[in-house]
């Protein structure tokens, strides 16, 4: 900073993001606590948080030091990192302050403030119903303050502050927004998750970090997320710049094309940025010392890494095809399900383990297709979706499943001789004839649509209605089913999730056939956490 705060640099930004990251690590459990539904999918601390890590951890290890430039890769790293929508939404402000920043080495609070407008204004191009009384209605709530403060002439510490007290005022006013938040009590949880981010830039520009360390060589302890091993083809993540390149980023691709997979070539101003994955990082830097000179090169062992990822991606080998499927499960046994029916590409999430947007890149980068389905099978992973089909252009479509059973019931109408935009439309109509509903504990005491539920209790669940409460599991599992059944049902389909036995899941369901014995009960392992059972009526 120059003077007083009249001035922002590279560093200075570099110092906002990591206390940013460092503040999310001591909060990001109370955002999650405020998410008002009672199932255990509490994650919007998380999400963001996961996403700030990509961000602050690219930010601190970048060699840029022109606050435009490392804007950018800020912008860059959050959205390949998002996870989740609050993720992306958060990665959609960074991108909008990376372009008000373009170009600049340096902004004053006048500069940096217009580009929080940008922000907003990314954002809500980000959802396509965007919901006042949300993460959104704060966002131009900080705008707002920040607008203000700029002119006033308030120095940048100053117009941080004031983005945070205005952002405050409209997240106290998010219960009378949404109906839900008032009958639970709490603000809205993606809008406190930017406060708290603001107020960690905050600490960081000052110099006053309250979180815990930032420790970029550990793994991050998130505990509501699963490990799996990974198969990795291509082990070696290789990065370096080529300054004074004698070639174009078109020759550059063609030429690393065959050498490895997830590749992206950047060009910037005399340098060209290269990532890949490779089994053999040596041929790729001695092919790239022919273009220019090598800088900042970077190897990394992702078979050593593995055990840092929250998610894998399990690619099913096989012969090329036109149109491949990429699905998301929550749980090893879906997987495995997902397989046989077609699925060539699973990714591993759902519920409190979302993935990033550049787990579904990889997938693509790494499969047999020449275009691509994906089956989010999750609310909060569309957004995440939708920023991958952005990023990857007309190679990708969507079937927007929100959960489980409409993605296997997609996958059913999936024909690979048929055209991507005829099979896109198969499953789409397939996916909405099938009744989906789940069975979990409730996690916390919450009031939803009138209906008071406690903590403790066994709750059927459909979208975002608690549709009956139990003491037990089983109790729990037929009302939720009877409250589905018509009369032209015949089969029911339960998927048992992690926190059950073969035998406990075949008892209750034995018993849930006997008390229905006009419809066929069918039990597969599922394999997911926190849901005692998935079900699935047809």
């Amino acid at each position: 900073m120059q003077g007083k705060t009249e001035w922002l640099t590279g560093n200075d930004f570099r110092r906002m993001i990591i206390g940013a990251y460092q503040t999310f690590i001591r909060e990001h459990e109370e955002i999650n606590s405020l998410n008002v539904f009672p199932v255990p999918d509490g994650d919007t601390g998380t999400n963001m948080l996961l996403t700030l890590r990509a961000v602050a951890q690219a930010v601190k290890e970048a060699p840029e030091t022109g606050i435009g430039s490392l804007s950018k890769r800020a912008a860059d790293s959050a959205i390949m990192g998002a996870r989740g929508n609050s993720g992306v939404i958060l990665s959609q402000i960074f991108r909008g302050i990376a372009r008000g920043l373009a170009g600049k080495e340096q902004a004053t609070s006048s500069e940096v403030g217009k580009s929080f407008q940008y922000g907003v204004l990314y954002a809500y191009r980000a959802v396509s119903k965007p919901v006042e009384g949300t993460i959104l209605t704060v966002a131009k709530g900080i705008a707002k303050g920040a607008h203000r403060a700029v002119r006033d002439g308030l120095d940048f510490m100053d117009v941080l502050s004031e983005a945070i007290e205005a952002g405050e005022a409209e997240l106290k006013k998010t219960p009378e927004l949404l109906p839900i938040l008032k009958a639970a009590g709490v603000v809205d949880a993606g809008g406190k998750g930017l406060i708290v981010f603001l107020t960690g830039c905050l600490e960081g520009l000052g110099g006053e970090y309250t979180g815990p360390e930032a420790n970029f060589d550990s793994s991050l302890q998130v505990s509501s997320l699963v490990h799996a091993d990974v198969d990795i083809t291509h082990p070696y993540c290789t990065e370096f710049l080529v300054k004074h390149c004698s070639i174009n980023t078109a020759e550059a691709r063609k030429h690393l094309l065959s050498m490895g997979d997830s590749l992206v070539v950047a060009e910037g101003s005399d340098v060209m940025k290269v990532h890949i994955h490779t089994s053999r990082p040596g041929v790729v830097l001695e092919s790239a010392m022919s273009w220019g000179t090598l800088h900042d090169i970077k190897i990394d062992n992702m078979a050593d890494q593995h055990q840092q990822r929250h998610e894998f991606l399990d690619v099913v080998p096989g012969h090329h095809s036109d149109v491949a499927i990429i699905s998301v499960a929550a749980g090893q046994g879906l997987a495995d399900i997902m397989k046989q029916m077609g699925a060539g590409t699973v990714i591993m999430g759902g519920q409190t383990m979302n993935p990033p947007v550049e787990d579904f890149i990889d997938a693509v980068h790494r499969g047999n297709g020449e275009k691509y389905i994906i089956l989010p099978n999750n609310k909060n992973i569309l957004l995440a979706v939708a920023q991958a089909q952005k990023l990857l252009g007309d190679r990708v479509e969507i079937v927007p499943t929100t959960n489980v059973p409409q993605g296997l019931a997609a996958l059913m109408a999936f024909d690979a001789n048929l055209p991507i935009l005829e099979n896109v439309e198969r499953m789409t109509a397939r996916s909405k004839e099938v009744k989906a509903a789940a069975v979990t504990k409730a996690v916390r005491d919450s009031i939803v649509e009138g209906r008071t539920v406690f903590a403790g209790k066994y709750i059927g669940v459909l979208d975002n209605k608690v549709i009956v409460d139990a003491d037990n599991v089983g109790t729990a599992l037929l009302g939720m089913v009877k409250s589905l059944l018509a009369a032209e049902n015949e089969v029911v389909s339960l998927y048992y999730g992690a926190n059950l036995t073969q035998e406990e899941a075949q008892a209750l369901a034995d018993d849930l056939a006997a008390q229905l014995p006009t419809v066929e009960v069918e039990l597969y392992v599922g394999g997911q956490p926190h849901y005692d059972f998935i079900i699935s009526i047809e």
